[in-house]
C-alpha cells in the first residue's frame, strides 16, 4: 500500500500499464498530473499539442496502431469539449483510448463554477464509460476499470474526470498492475454452425473490419481465406486488414465502392462479416443488405454481442474476440470447388477499378496515389482525414501489411495530420505520409508546430483545390449552381510550411510528384508537398459537370 497523492497514483497506474505517452495541452486544472509525470522521467512523455482535437485525434491513432488504450490529458470545460471530436472518432472507429479531464473542486460542484461542466452527461453516450474519481484511494481502481472497458469487448473510448484537489489529496492505495482485456472465444457449436454454412454456399464472401484486429489475427484469418479460396473485402477505411495485392482480396466496401463488388455482395448467398458493425458505411447507406433480414445468409462474427442483431438479424451470430475466432477460423477447410475462381475474378475486378483514369482538370491524383503505392516500402503508414480526396487515396493505393491506414470511419475532418504525427513518434523508423485536402488540412494545421518542436519527420501531402469538395460535390448535385459556402480561401501552405522549419515543396503536374517525393523522403525533416487539384475533377471519373443536378 502506498502513499501517494491521486496524481502520482494515476501515473504509476499509467506506467503499471506500459502506457509511455500522453497527447495534450496542458490546463491548470490538473498541474498535479502534469508535476508527477515530472518524477516518471524518460518512462513517460507528454507530448504538447497546439489544440485539444489534436490531441484527443493523436492518442486516438495510438490507440489504433498500438491496440493498447491512447492516453489524451486536457483540462476542464473548452478543454474537454474540444477533445470530443477524438471521443467520437474513437467511439465509432471502436479504438481503445482514454481521455483524462481536469475538473474543478469537489466543493464547487453543482454550481456551474468556471469551466465547470457534467461529464457524464456530456459524453455519456459516446463514449463506454464515463466518471468521476471522489477519492484518491480509488484512483488505481478506476484506472484497472478504465484500461479494461477500453480495451475488452467492442474497445472504445472511456472518460475520467479528475477534479483537481482530490489530485492533491493523499491516499494509500495498492499498486496496479498491467491490465489485459478480457477475452470471448467461439463456441464449439458455432464453429461447426459456419463450417456447415460454409460448406453449403455456392457464392460466399468474407468482409472484414472493425476494432479489436492484431497482426496475428490479420494472418490468421488469411490462412483461413486461402485455405478455402474465398473472396475477401475490406470495410470503410480498414483496407490494410487483408494485403491489397494477394490474389483473394475483391476491394473495400464503403462509400463509392466498386460497382461490381457491390453486386458480389448483393448476389452473395453467404456474408461472413468479421468486425464490422455493418452500420451505414459499411453497408453503403443500408443498401447492400435487406433489413432487419438480409437476403443473403449472414454469419457475424463481433467482440461486442450489443453489434449482433443490432442492424441485420444473422443465421448465426457469433460473440468473439477478433483474435480469438481467427485463430479458430484458420483451422476450418471446406470444399470450396462450389465457388472455384471467384476469387480470382473479384480479385482481377479490383485490379480493373484501381488503374488510374484520365483527368481533364488539375493535377491526376489517381497517378500521384498510384505512385505512391508502387516507392513507398509495405509497411509505411497512411493517415487522412475526410473529403473527395480521399476517394483517390482509397482506390489507388494498396495497402500490404496490418497497420498502415489510419483513418476515421467517423468521417471526422482534420484528423490526418495529428494521427500521422502521433504515428511518427510511435514508429519513427517507419515511413509516414498524411493525406489531407485543403479543407481538412486547415482544421488542424497548428499541429505542424507539434511535428516541428518534436522532429516528427511526417511527409504532409496537401491537396490544393479551393473548396470543401465533398460538399460541393452534392451542393452541385441536390442544388445545381447555386453556390453557397463550400468556396475557401487558403495560405500560401509552401510558404506556411517553411515558416515552422518545415521543407515546402509544390507540384503542379503528376509528372512532377516523383521528384518531390523523393526530395520530401531525403530531408532530414518534415517536409509538405502541395498538389495542386482542381475541384472539377471531384471524384475519379467523375467532374462537377457530370454530377451536377445528377
Amino acid at each position: 500500500m502506498a502513499l501517494r497523492t491521486g496524481a502520482q497514483h494515476l501515473v504509476d497506474a499509467l506506467l503499471a500499464n506500459g502506457a509511455n505517452m500522453a497527447f495534450g495541452v496542458p490546463g491548470e486544472s490538473y498541474l498535479a498530473v502534469l508535476d508527477a509525470l515530472v518524477d516518471a522521467g524518460d518512462e513517460f512523455r507528454f507530448i504538447t499539442c497546439r489544440h485539444e482535437a489534436g490531441a484527443a485525434n493523436m492518442a486516438e491513432a495510438y490507440g489504433k496502431l498500438t491496440g493498447r488504450p491512447g492516453i489524451c490529458m486536457v483540462t476542464r470545460g473548452p478543454g474537454a469539449t474540444h477533445a470530443s471530436i477524438g471521443v467520437h472518432t474513437a467511439f465509432q472507429d471502436s479504438t481503445p483510448m482514454i481521455l483524462l479531464v481536469g475538473q474543478v473542486a469537489r466543493d464547487m460542484r453543482e454550481r456551474e463554477a468556471f469551466q465547470e461542466i457534467n461529464y457524464k452527461a456530456f459524453f455519456g453516450d459516446q463514449a463506454k464509460w464515463v466518471a468521476e474519481i471522489d477519492d484518491a484511494a480509488r484512483v488505481p481502481e478506476y484506472m484497472a476499470r478504465a484500461f479494461r472497458v477500453a480495451m475488452s469487448g467492442r474497445p472504445g473510448p472511456v472518460v475520467l474526470a479528475l477534479p483537481e484537489d482530490m489530485l492533491v489529496d493523499t491516499a494509500q492505495a495498492p499498486e496496479l498492475s498491467y491490465i489485459d482485456p478480457a477475452k470471448a472465444a467461439p463456441h464449439g457449436d458455432d464453429l461447426e454452425g459456419l463450417k456447415a454454412l460454409l460448406g453449403e454456399a455456392q457464392n460466399p464472401l468474407v468482409l472484414l473490419g472493425g476494432g479489436g484486429w492484431n497482426a496475428q489475427a490479420v494472418k490468421d484469418i488469411q490462412t483461413f481465406i486461402e485455405k478455402n479460396d474465398l473472396p475477401v473485402g475490406c470495410t470503410f477505411r480498414a483496407k490494410d486488414y487483408y494485403d491489397n495485392t494477394r490474389p483473394h482480396y475483391a476491394g473495400d466496401v464503403g462509400i463509392g465502392p466498386n460497382p461490381v463488388l457491390a453486386e458480389r455482395v448483393k448476389n452473395s448467398d453467404l456474408v461472413i462479416a468479421i468486425g464490422p458493425r455493418l452500420g451505414e458505411m459499411t453497408t453503403s447507406g443500408y443498401t447492400l443488405f435487406s433489413s432487419p433480414v438480409p437476403h443473403q445468409r449472414l454469419i457475424h462474427i463481433h467482440p461486442g454481442a450489443e453489434e449482433l442483431g443490432r442492424v441485420y438479424q444473422p443465421v448465426l451470430a457469433i460473440n468473439a474476440s477478433i483474435p480469438a475466432a481467427c485463430e479458430a477460423l484458420k483451422k476450418i477447410r471446406v470444399d470450396s470447388s462450389a465457388w472455384a475462381g471467384e476469387a480470382a475474378k473479384a480479385h482481377a475486378a479490383f485490379e480493373a477499378f484501381t488503374c488510374p483514369v484520365e483527368v481533364s482538370h488539375g493535377v491526376n491524383l489517381s497517378k500521384v496515389f498510384s505512385h505512391l503505392s508502387e516507392v513507398l516500402p509495405k509497411d509505411a503508414i497512411i493517415t487522412n482525414g475526410a473529403g473527395n480526396y480521399a476517394a483517390w487515396l482509397h482506390r489507388f493505393y494498396k495497402h500490404r501489411t496490418y497497420r498502415t491506414q489510419l483513418a476515421p470511419t467517423s468521417g471526422a475532418m482534420g484528423y490526418g495530420v495529428p494521427a500521422a504525427i502521433a504515428a511518427k513518434l510511435i514508429e519513427p523508423e517507419r515511413t509516414v505520409i498524411s493525406v489531407a485536402g485543403d479543407g481538412c488540412f486547415m482544421m488542424s494545421v497548428n499541429e505542424l508546430a507539434t511535428a516541428a518542436r518534436y522532429d516528427a519527420r511526417v511527409i504532409f501531402i496537401v491537396v490544393d483545390n479551393g473548396a470543401f469538395g465533398t460538399i460541393r460535390m452534392h451542393q452541385e448535385r441536390e442544388y445545381p449552381n447555386r453556390l453557397s459556402g463550400t468556396d475557401l480561401t487558403n495560405p500560401d501552405f509552401k510558404k506556411l510550411a517553411e515558416s515552422f522549419g518545415i521543407l515546402g515543396l509544390e507540384v503542379l503536374h503528376e509528372d512532377d510528384f516523383p521528384e518531390a517525393l523523393k526530395r520530401a523522403r531525403r530531408a532530414k525533416r518534415p517536409a509538405l508537398i502541395v498538389v495542386k487539384g482542381d475541384v472539377e475533377a471531384i471524384a475519379p471519373g467523375k467532374t462537377l459537370t457530370q454530377v451536377r443536378g445528377q
